[in-house]
């Protein structure tokens, strides 16, 4: 417990004062993965592979310039997750905002976009940047993403740049994400993968944890605890490299369509998509399913 409170106190710190100079405008352009005020990311902030930057036009379309520009994050989590019309949607360390009003934009005004931060400064800058968006399927929440104030099965599709990696207990955050996602829910987001070699210096300096890296999970590591949540159709795919033992990556899982999917012990392979859904969805569409599964 300790150790949570210290890293959240050390990332709470760091991020307000990006968002107050994000709010200053004195860095717009600067804003790295975490933010300027001289919170700088790792060797790779240089070269752009975080922030605003990763955001291609159509993104940018659909936020404001502020929200984007101070975005600190390691990719694009709504360039994968697929949104729909009427979806609700929640993002795990909303910031300033960028992914949720993406987010909002694309699931309409019959679906939501809400965003979770524990950053008063940055949940001001969020609602700031909603506000000139005209955005009202928009909500931002205060509190920590391993205590997600969001009701069970509420939520189609969770969210997230770069922030999971900050946890001190990240499969508290995955467990959390797999209880507000509803059956079939989808789990879509970037965040830093360390690379299994990474020493235990690295891991360990609070600095470098603040920077995204250190205590990063590594590709197998991300893969038991989804598992370990009830996640099946777990894809793990890195984007880019943002350090010599840490990279970029998209993580996209799903929660099993019906209550007996997700409390089976089963192997992926139960939960393969379907034509129109999966694992014990595939009844539904006529398909067969393993009896493993409890689908039947």
């Amino acid at each position: 417990m300790a150790e949570l409170t210290d890293v959240r106190e050390s990332v709470h710190e760091r991020y307000a004062a990006a968002a107050r100079a994000a709010t200053e405008a004195e860095a717009q352009e600067e804003a790295g993965c975490c933010g300027a005020a001289g919170a700088s990311c790792s060797p790779a902030d240089a070269t752009g592979v975080f922030g605003g930057g990763l955001y291609d036009e159509a993104s940018r379309a659909d936020a404001p310039a502020a929200a984007v520009n101070a975005s600190l994050g390691c990719g694009v989590p709504t360039a994968v997750a697929e949104l729909h019309e009427g979806e609700t949607v929640l993002d795990l360390g909303s910031g300033a905002g960028a992914d949720v009003l993406i987010s909002a934009g694309r699931v309409g005004p019959t679906g939501k976009a809400i965003g979770l931060d524990m950053t008063d400064e940055m949940l001001e800058l969020g609602r700031a940047n909603a506000r000139e968006a005209r955005l009202d399927n928009v909500e931002f929440l205060k509190g920590y993403i391993e205590e997600m104030p969001v009701a069970d099965e509420s939520v189609d599709v969770v969210i997230s740049n770069c922030v999971i990696n900050l946890s001190a207990d990240k499969p508290k955050v995955i467990a959390e994400a797999a209880r507000v996602l509803r059956p079939g829910g989808r789990f879509a987001v970037s965040d830093v993968i360390a690379d299994p070699g990474m020493d235990e210096a690295t891991r360990d300096d609070m600095a470098a944890r603040t920077g995204c890296l250190a205590g990063a999970l590594t590709e197998a590591e991300f893969r038991r605890a989804l598992q370990a949540a009830g996640f099946r159709q777990i894809e793990i795919r890195e984007t880019h490299r943002v350090h010599e033992h840490a990279a970029s990556a998209i993580i996209r899982a799903r929660i099993p369509a019906t209550e007996g999917c997700r409390q089976a012990e089963a192997h992926d392979s139960c939960c393969e998509p379907t034509d129109k859904d999966d694992c014990c969805g595939s009844a539904a569409a006529g398909l067969s399913a393993p009896s493993s599964c409890g689908c039947r």
